[in-house]
């Protein structure tokens, strides 16, 4: 055959679909968590569902998305990012508090999987938590760079060592999913007067950072029985914060700023030279 041939033919080659090999099906339980408010008389319940796990993500949260757009578009839950950025998705699967985005479907088809919403928290429907309450709490820490000084917004930076930089590694990284508060005892029971692990690791993020002039006033803010002694060192919360960080550290330090037992280092509050931008900029 002519090279022409052999070219058109090999324009096909590949083209032909090749058929897959039948495996069997996986089938896997989920039991969820379920309650819709506006359903009178509806008491909180669990409800089965059965996914192959050959035609699911690796992820618990594929899974729920997998139930809600095939089986059941009633379930309620809150998902975002996929990546365990967001901290949108957080619940409590097989007991534990943790991102769905980021826990593994356990592949032992025999095995049911358990999913609630976060517990101890007044809930909205099904997996979603009504998390005004923690929001509020954050929001009464004041977590953003406070200066006594008066500096125009954008004439100047705030200079930081990469030392005092470091300090912060452990701190920022919190996506306040909730997971640790929900997983403290202290907090179930106080949470109306205990901010809970979450709260004051961001608190400490802000007393601890070196261009932050108000650490005596924050620290000043928990001198009371409640805000911050009702952590009892249980370490639930370092135990399922998904980002692997350590809250209960963090508190401890700020027992220690209390206490008088460590005094807050000196802080480098210098600037760096005021520059004279353009106008248009």
């Amino acid at each position: 055959p002519s090279i022409f041939n052999i070219l058109n033919q090999s324009r096909f080659v590949g083209t032909t679909p090749v058929s897959q090999p039948k495996t069997d099906s996986r089938l896997k339980k989920f039991s969820i968590y379920r309650w819709n408010p506006t359903v009178t008389g509806q008491k909180p319940h669990m409800i089965e569902y059965q996914v192959d796990l050959n035609d699911c993500g690796m992820m618990v949260l594929d899974a729920l998305i997998k139930i809600k757009n095939e089986q059941d578009s009633t379930l309620a839950f809150r998902r975002s990012c996929r990546e365990g950025i967001c901290g949108s998705c957080s619940m409590n699967i097989n007991g534990t508090n943790t991102l769905a985005c980021t826990c593994p479907i356990d592949q032992n088809a025999s095995k049911k999987t358990k999913i609630y919403p976060l517990p101890h928290m007044y809930i909205i429907k099904d997996l979603v938590p009504d998390l005004t309450h923690f929001f509020a709490q954050y929001k009464s820490i004041e977590p953003y760079l406070k200066r006594k000084s008066e500096i125009k917004v954008g004439e100047q930076q705030f200079y930081q060592s990469v030392q005092d930089r470091a300090k912060l590694d452990g701190l920022y990284e919190c996506i306040l999913c909730a997971c640790c508060s929900t997983a403290c005892p202290s907090y179930w029971w106080n949470m109306d007067k205990y901010l809970g692990p979450a709260v004051l690791l961001q608190s400490y993020r802000w007393i601890i950072d070196s261009r932050d002039e108000y650490a005596t006033e924050r620290i000043d803010k928990f001198m009371d029985t409640f805000s911050v002694y009702r952590c009892h060192t249980i370490m639930n919360c370092t135990v399922v914060c998904p980002k692997g960080l350590n809250p209960a550290l963090a508190i401890a330090e700020i027992k220690k700023l209390m206490s008088g037992m460590w005094k807050m280092p000196e802080k480098n509050l210098s600037l760096a030279p005021a520059k004279n931008y353009p106008e248009s900029i």
